[in-house]
């Protein structure tokens, strides 16, 4: 029988009785590992701390979306500021050929209405995605345990593992998360990237991708001794881009807002166009930029209340993001 991927507004959170207790005490844990690691590398973000590049630009959404993209942002054809941050996504500032997931940050400026925050207009619209499709893990539980774990040593992060999993099910759940560490990725102009995790597109629950145009061009070999540099000279070379794509919430059973590892089925719809002009990173213009970018906030709370962040992880960021912007003065 024919799946049914009609989008639906019948979506639900389930917040936990503790969760503010366990979300503050995971926002310490990283604030420690983050300034553990920032009196090593200087100061910077707990995870993601490594910058590659930086780019600006705009977002142009298109006109007549279907009506479940049709919300916040995405609610009027329109042309954005957007500026975009490049990065590997682990605590150190390792070589970029190590295994890793890769992270393209997006914040959409020029946006009206209200904050999901609740503080008052929102600031920019942020997505933080991935080279994932899905989340490694379900819950924020035990992500917060595995990277706390590896904060320490090699050895904590087996230990963990065994503890949580089993003798036998810790090594395999290692293996598990190094593949997907490990996973092929040939650039950011060339890779598709992804949220991961839901948001809120007004009255529905969607996922969200960046997928690239093809005159990006093809991955070039020895482009993971340099991801920075091998987009920034494309960039330098020709403009770059991406159709920006909502997949939407259907049912629990496939789609689950509070399961981040569960990968949806659902199809995507192009929303918008996401454009990068020609720029030059070793001008004095584009090394202003990536400083500005460096000590900006990226932040999938830094959004409209359309977009509210949903699910487990994204409730545990909205605390651990905070504390990470605290700990390197970073923020309004």
């Amino acid at each position: 029988m024919k799946q049914d991927f009609t989008p639906s507004t019948e979506w639900h959170e389930e917040i936990g009785t503790d969760e503010a207790q366990r979300f503050a005490t995971y926002g310490h844990q990283f604030a420690e590992i983050q300034r553990r690691k920032s009196a090593k590398y200087g100061a910077g973000r707990a995870l993601h701390r490594k910058q590659l590049t930086a780019a600006q630009g705009t977002l142009e959404v298109l006109a007549d979306l279907p009506a479940f993209a049709r919300q916040g942002l995405f609610a009027a054809p329109a042309i954005f500021d957007a500026r975009v941050r490049l990065s590997n996504g682990g605590m150190d500032r390792a070589a970029d050929r190590t295994p890793d997931v890769r992270g393209f940050a997006l914040s959409v400026g020029g946006v009206q209405g209200e904050s999901a925050l609740g503080n008052g207009p929102a600031r920019s619209q942020d997505f933080t995605l991935i080279n994932q499709e899905a989340f490694s893990f379900p819950k924020s539980e035990e992500f917060v345990g595995f990277v706390v774990a590896a904060a320490e040593s090699k050895g904590a992060l087996l230990k963990y593992l065994v503890s949580r999993y089993g003798l036998l099910g810790g090594p395999r759940r290692l293996l598990k998360l190094v593949g997907n560490l490990g996973k092929r990725f040939g650039g950011f102009a060339t890779e598709p990237l992804f949220s991961a995790v839901p948001m809120a597109c007004g009255p529905y629950a969607v996922r969200v991708r960046l997928l690239p145009v093809s005159s990006n061009g093809a991955p070039l070999d020895g482009a993971n001794e340099d991801w920075g540099a091998d987009f920034a000279a494309r960039l330098k070379r020709q403009a770059l881009l991406w159709d920006l794509q909502l997949q939407p919430f259907v049912n629990e059973e496939i789609t689950p807002i509070e399961d981040a590892s569960v990968n949806w089925p659902s199809p995507y719809t192009t929303v918008a166009r996401l454009s990068l002009p020609l720029q030059d990173s070793a001008s004095a213009q584009g090394q202003t930029l990536l400083r500005e970018v460096e000590a900006a906030v990226f932040d999938p709370w830094q959004a409209l209340a359309a977009h509210r962040p949903l699910g487990d992880v994204q409730r545990a960021r909205k605390v651990v993001y905070f504390e990470s912007q605290k700990g390197r003065g970073a923020g309004p």
